[in-house]
């Protein structure tokens, strides 16, 4: 039984996050398994994150516990916001490649947040299981940041994968794809992880991680709202505003 709460603990902020995206998708919302589909994918990103970030340790590339700020920003980059946001979007793209639901520029919004919510809830549940014992304040606190973390960073990459989408295919813009979620996710988690190497900036570090969390959730809901009325002054949009 403990096990089944757990879980459901593990999956229900990623399961309400979808949910949320896919609401706000008014005008023509994406089939359900679709967006189930997107979510699968996610959770296989997830294992397959595993594997580059088991093989970067395994290597001696990144360290598994950090003793310097140094060495916690370079695992931050390189053990876990490059990695990650790459293979999600991989599997994003492999989905969207030719995906004729894809009509909207929402719609990329929609999607990545599937993938990304996929994967955070696998995420989840691999880090309430690590911490057994606690796993009631772990679940809180993920819920409350990371969780909504990697939404918003799905929300980057779906904004800009639309922009490239329906039509500026400039380099600069496509770079935006990939390198904008990796940045926010590089601070979001060299930030905590700085702060628990223990040195004497830990207190601003912490204060600094709460800031930049408030910047990126303002960052996500702006860039929602954003591609919501790109679509609706488009005439050239495919989608139920043209019928």
């Amino acid at each position: 039984m403990q096990l089944t709460i757990i879980i459901f603990a593990a999956i229900l902020p990623a399961f309400l996050l979808v949910l949320y995206i896919w609401l706000r998708d008014k005008y023509q919302r994406e089939p359900i398994t679709q967006v189930l589909k997107a979510v699968g994918l996610g959770i296989l990103s997830a294992f397959l994150a595993a594997l580059i970030e088991g093989f970067l340790q395994g290597f001696g590339i990144v360290s598994e516990d950090p003793t310097t700020l140094l060495g916690a920003a370079w695992n931050a980059f390189v053990g876990a916001a490059i990695p990650e946001e790459s293979v999600k979007l991989l599997v994003l793209a492999l989905f969207l490649r030719r995906n004729r639901y894809f009509d909207e520029r929402f719609d990329g919004i929609v999607y990545a947040c599937a993938v990304g919510m996929g994967f955070a809830g696998t995420e989840n549940i691999v880090y309430l299981f690590n911490n057994i014992n606690e796993w009631e304040m772990v679940a809180i606190q993920r819920a409350i940041f990371a969780v909504p973390g990697h939404f918003m960073f799905a929300v980057a990459m779906g904004y800009f994968y639309s922009l490239v989408y329906f039509g500026d295919v400039s380099w600069r813009m496509q770079g935006r794809i990939l390198w904008v979620p990796v940045l926010l996710h590089g601070i979001y988690d060299a930030l905590l992880m700085m702060a628990n190497v223990g040195t004497v900036l830990s207190g601003i570090l912490i204060a600094l991680f709460y800031a930049f969390c408030f910047m990126m959730f303002r960052f996500g809901r702006d860039h929602i709202k954003k591609h919501i009325q790109r679509d609706e002054n488009d005439p050239n949009q495919v989608a139920f505003w043209r019928k």
